[in-house]
């Protein structure tokens, strides 16, 4: 055990006790320091810099005060050194202490004169606070059993030991509080973090798995057509050759065994009790009764559709259709009160989409949001390779632009 206990102590303030470690600036945006005027916050940083300056000047006039300067020189410095090694500073304040009362003719207080007692308090408070609760500890202990060992040995009057731990044991109870409570802090903020990543993956994944199942159902369709088609193929054509049945009966075959491995590789991404819409999927030439939808629940939408309107495959007519369901969904929940616009438009490389909002009206408040939406909105634009963007505007509404890219052979 008292192997166990030096070399803790020595891990805390023997190794690397003259390691460099400048004291950071301190952080400007807690909820005192973010309230100050800008011209003032930017200097707030160095406040603690300037805490312990003050210290150590205080400390140098004592000893001037004394008549001796080199009494208040000494522990001054070791408070000074607090700013960039602490555990050297610990050493200088607690070894120097013997030395100053001697040179001070200071015998009443053995072995803490006034200025030595003052900044090996400072000290110990400032290298507690740098450091960790374990290495604050050694220090009191140390400090302890340098003074009773002092006080014991080379006694040459009264003893300020006694009232020196006890005034630090407050403070470093207190710097220990805070190291505690800011450690929790800390803590609670990592988790928050992680679950909010884990939140936002699993989301992700949801959104995926909806997208593999209505993806699966379009794939599954036009299979089962192919494979059908296939298999009627032969019939229309009078005395058709061998080599065109067995052409379509391989057709048929790929057609099935390709669908038959569909049903195999996407089924694990359905739940147990999923089951397959009997509606078709919804495509661009239902937009008009989904916005007849949003506008019976209250929301102002204008609808346009500028080019020549064309049939585009299942999928960009899905993700389309979804997409601004999902973007018209946000503004009745996050925009209560505003009015919509939406842009459909055709050009020759594919189709592009526009949702804009203005801000919030009315007594409703917004509902909060996590992004899921918008999450959802990207994982079918990267899907098929498009371009998107979602941000606020300049008058406090929000725009969704996308461009699905659609190759000239794709298109029906």
């Amino acid at each position: 055990m008292a192997h166990d206990m030096f070399m803790g102590m020595r891990r805390e303030l023997l190794d690397d006790a003259l390691a460099y470690r400048m004291l950071p600036p301190m952080r400007t945006d807690g909820p005192v320091t973010r309230r100050l005027p800008r011209s003032i916050r930017r200097y707030m940083g160095w406040f603690p810099h300037a805490l312990v300056a003050g210290a150590a000047l205080l400390v140098l006039s004592v000893g001037y005060q004394d008549g001796q300067p080199l009494t208040g020189l000494i522990p001054a410095a070791a408070v000074l050194l607090t700013l960039v090694r602490p555990v050297a500073a610990f050493w200088l304040s607690l070894v120097s202490a013997p030395f100053v009362s001697v040179l001070s003719d200071f015998w009443d207080g053995w072995p803490w004169p006034p200025t030595s007692f003052g900044a090996h308090l400072v000290v110990l408070t400032v290298v507690a606070a740098r450091t960790r609760p374990r290495t604050a500890a050694w220090m009191w202990a140390l400090t302890g059993v340098f003074g009773f060992f002092c006080e014991a040995v080379l006694s040459r009057g009264g003893a300020h030991t006694a009232p020196l731990l006890v005034v630090s044991a407050l403070a470093l109870l207190f710097v220990t509080v805070l190291h505690t409570r800011r450690e929790a802090r800390e803590e609670v903020t990592a988790q928050q973090t992680v679950t909010a990543q884990e939140r936002s993956r699993r989301t992700l994944l949801e959104e995926r798995t909806t997208i593999a199942r209505e993806l699966h159902d379009v794939v599954a369709h036009h299979m089962s057509v192919v494979a059908i088609q296939a298999e009627a193929a032969p019939y229309r054509v009078e005395n058709p050759p061998p080599e065109l049945e067995q052409a379509f009966a391989t057709i048929r075959e790929n057609a099935v065994a390709a669908l038959t491995e569909l049903r195999r590789i996407l089924g694990v991404v359905r739940a147990e009790d999923y089951e397959a819409p009997d509606a078709p999927q919804p495509t661009l030439a239902d937009l008009d009764g989904l916005i007849a939808n949003v506008r019976d629940a209250g929301l102002t939408v204008d609808a346009t559709v500028t080019g020549a309107a064309r049939e585009l495959p299942q999928g960009v007519e899905l993700s389309a259709y979804r997409i601004v369901q999902e973007a018209l969904s946000n503004v009745l929940r996050h925009a209560p009160g505003a009015s919509a616009k939406v842009e459909v438009s055709y050009v020759l490389g594919g189709l592009g989409l526009r949702v804009v909002n203005g801000p919030a009206r009315g007594l409703v408040k917004p509902s909060p949001g996590a992004g899921h939406g918008i999450t959802g909105m990207r994982e079918r634009v990267a899907m098929l390779d498009g371009e998107m963007t979602a941000e606020a505007t300049e008058d406090g509404g929000y725009e969704v632009a996308v461009f699905l890219p659609v190759a000239r052979e794709e298109v029906a």
